[in-house]
């Protein structure tokens, strides 16, 4: 008659039981006395629930980029006049383009969109929704060339929102702004300039932004789009250099910016970089232009569409709502308030 194991052997089935009694009795304690993850604190965590947590960790992050850059200037250079924007092709074939050396590491804190066409003329937008019932919502767009896509989405999307676009080489915006959007639009054929050029004998005429601004009645923009083939690095020093000066934030709360690098050399573009990082600018994503390299093969990568935040003073992308202008104590529309400007004086 057959019996069952533990039965042939009961010392050896008494040890086997006391032995994973033990274990499960240790296991068991260890659980026991770890910590709950939910109990751990908010700061060893990514506690990101609320805008300034998220702010705050993206400016962590953007840090450690800034601390990584000059460790690769010091491998390729080892000083910034010694790195090359695009190294050539020949031994050692170091392996970076002047663009590695500026990621778009800041993390934008809300939904990350490319607005507009895909291919050329669309933009990265970093919390659109930010400005969708924004009741002044003011857009500048430099450079249309009759390609209209972004500017219609934005009005498309947004209830507010007025843009003002301006490019000194068409007559009007492109034909992609619906009609339904046009009390929303203004558009004027000047160019976007470093110094302000608009007198009788002066064709294009051009105005620096400021001037623009205070033709316009703007005190701040939300977004800004400036693709001006190649100006951009004299017109951003004009306007940014003035405000890294003062300490005073820069009048607007994005920036979509085409860069075109023909003929820089590294230190002075990382010089003008370093310009914009001090100013409160950082890049939340990057494009290289694929369409300009597809037509011009024999060139280098030169052109990038790069995308910013200005993370100085208040903005609605940085910020939540501080108390409305634009209502009484009653929560009533101010009747005092005019979106666009100033009151006319009589």
């Amino acid at each position: 008659m057959s019996r069952f194991p533990w039965q042939r052997h009961p010392r050896y089935t008494i040890s086997v039981f006391l032995i994973l009694a033990t274990t499960f009795y240790f296991l068991n304690q260890y659980e026991t006395s770890q910590p709950l993850l939910t109990s751990i604190p908010s700061s060893a965590g990514h506690n990101d629930h609320d805008l300034p947590s998220r702010m705050e960790r993206a400016e962590r992050i953007y840090n450690k980029v800034l601390h990584d850059r000059q460790g690769l200037i010091r491998k390729f250079g080892p000083t910034p006049s010694e790195v090359a924007m695009f190294p050539p092709d020949k031994d050692p074939w170091p392996a970076y383009t002047a663009w590695d050396f500026f990621p778009p590491a800041f993390n934008c804190p809300h939904e990350l969109e490319r607005i507009g066409a895909l291919g050329d003329g669309g933009k990265w937008i970093c919390g659109l929704s930010r400005v969708a019932e924004k009741p002044d919502c003011i857009v500048y767009s430099f450079g249309t060339n009759y390609e209209s896509s972004f500017e219609n989405e934005i009005l498309s999307r947004t209830r507010h929102c007025q843009i003002w676009a301006y490019d000194s080489t068409v007559n009007s915006h492109g034909p992609r702004v619906d009609r339904i959007h046009h009390h929303r639009t203004h558009f004027q054929r000047f160019g976007l300039a470093s110094v302000d050029a608009h007198g009788p004998r002066d064709s294009p005429k051009a105005y620096t932004l400021e001037s623009l601004m205070a033709t316009n009645g703007h005190k701040h923009i939300d977004i800004l789009k400036i693709d001006v083939e190649g100006w951009e690095f004299d017109i951003m020093a004009s306007i940014v250099r003035p405000f890294v000066t003062s300490g005073e934030p820069l009048p607007f709360g994005q920036l979509n910016l085409e860069m075109h690098v023909w003929n820089k050399k590294f230190a002075e573009f990382l010089s003008w970089w370093e310009m914009l990082e001090t100013a409160g600018l950082r890049p939340f994503m990057t494009e290289a232009n694929l369409v300009y390299q597809n037509y011009n093969k024999h060139s280098n990568t030169e052109l990038a569409e790069y995308s910013f935040l200005n993370m100085k003073g208040y903005n609605s992308f940085i910020a939540d709502s501080p108390p409305s202008k634009f209502t009484t104590d009653e929560g009533q529309r101010n009747p005092t308030f005019i979106r666009h400007g100033p009151r006319p004086t009589d």
